[in-house]
């Protein structure tokens, strides 16, 4: 999730369980330590798959920041004894503003390493979008309500009530992505389609619009597009996933890497003289977010293996969400998939 999110979240447990004894210094030390994990955007890596499949790794591990919470509050014990509340309270706060940061991450499509050093697929539960405001709008009015009276018992109750609402709301969320999956499942069912691996994704900004992703045995993937609110079946678009171009990166330390930490949702592309492989769990058909071209084409016809580096790709802008947005409760006109799926070949 954003920074903001993770801040205010960290600030509103914080609040909620030592405001009474801290003040507002409770929403600082909880905003500030919430962002701790995420210090690992600091450290430099020699590529971009390294960069992206490195991040929420073991700064975002449960076991590391365990640890972490009990460094913590050996120290603040032994260095302020007289603090008015016990060690108990004190690890539990801590441990609860560290380990929420990963696990509110682990609720987005990214990939979090929330048991690094287990090697484990990264967790991706892909329930919320890394930018929701109904997340994150309530968890923010609450502090900036106990910044302004102060933490008071009323600011404590809302902090907690702010709380309460937006773990529903990653619960609303991942009910709702099932919900998408099993109604395009259904669909492709009855349509005679095969579907070998399928996940949700959520759409910009919002639980109700859901972009689905759908593999086949043939080679092939599905893009789809459900709302909570349609009546009628989704839309959908066949595209090739091109897995032949892929063989010629078997091998490439990288390259598996990134099928790891994708768990091989990834699609292949020959541009030009570029092999470029997209990750298609991030964007939408032909806007994807991440795209790296990994090998070039030799003078043989052949392809040779290269330092990853991003290939250019289009994200869209207010046109394309405004139609996204206006999809949550209009099933017409439905979205360009075939036109916007031309993107992903340029």
């Amino acid at each position: 999730m954003d920074s903001v999110t993770q801040a205010v979240l960290g600030a509103g447990i914080q609040g909620v369980l030592l405001g009474r004894f801290q003040g507002r210094r409770a929403l600082i030390y909880g905003a500030a330590l919430a962002t701790v994990p995420d210090l690992d955007v600091l450290m430099r890596y020699p590529d971009p798959v390294s960069l992206m499949t490195y991040h929420r790794g073991f700064s975002h591990s449960v076991f590391v920041l365990t640890g972490l919470a009990l460094l913590l509050t050996w120290l603040i014990r032994k260095y302020w004894p007289q603090a008015p509340y016990g060690g108990r309270r004190l690890f539990l706060t801590l441990w609860l503003v560290l380990v929420t940061h990963p696990v509110l991450d682990a609720f987005t499509v990214y990939g979090t390493q929330l048991f690094w050093p287990l090697t484990t697929i990264p967790e991706s539960w892909s329930a919320i979008f890394i930018i929701d405001p109904v997340y994150t709008v309530p968890l923010l009015a609450g502090v900036l309500f106990a910044i302004v009276v102060g933490m008071t018992d009323r600011a404590r109750r809302l902090l907690a009530a702010a709380l309460v609402f937006s773990t529903a709301y990653l619960g609303f969320g991942l009910a709702s992505r099932m919900v998408a999956e099993d109604r395009v499942h259904d669909a492709m069912r009855k349509q005679g389609i095969a579907v070998t691996e399928l996940r949700a994704v959520s759409m910009p900004f919002n639980t109700l619009v859901w972009r689905v992703i759908a593999k086949t045995a043939d080679g092939n993937y599905y893009e789809s597009v459900s709302s909570l609110f349609d009546s009628g079946p989704p839309e959908w678009l066949r595209q090739p996933l091109n897995l032949d171009l892929g063989r010629a990166l078997a091998e490439v330390p990288l390259h598996e890497r990134l099928r790891w930490f994708t768990d091989d949702w990834l699609r292949y592309d020959a541009i030009g003289d570029a092999l470029v492989v997209s990750d298609l769990r991030m964007g939408m058909a032909g806007h994807y977010s991440f795209r790296f071209k990994m090998a070039e084409r030799a003078a043989d016809g052949s392809w040779k293996p290269v330092t990853p580096s991003v290939w250019p790709s289009e994200r869209g802008g207010w046109p394309e969400l405004k139609l996204v947005l206006a999809r949550i409760l209009h099933a017409e006109p439905p979205l360009p998939l075939a036109e916007w799926s031309v993107l992903s070949t340029q």
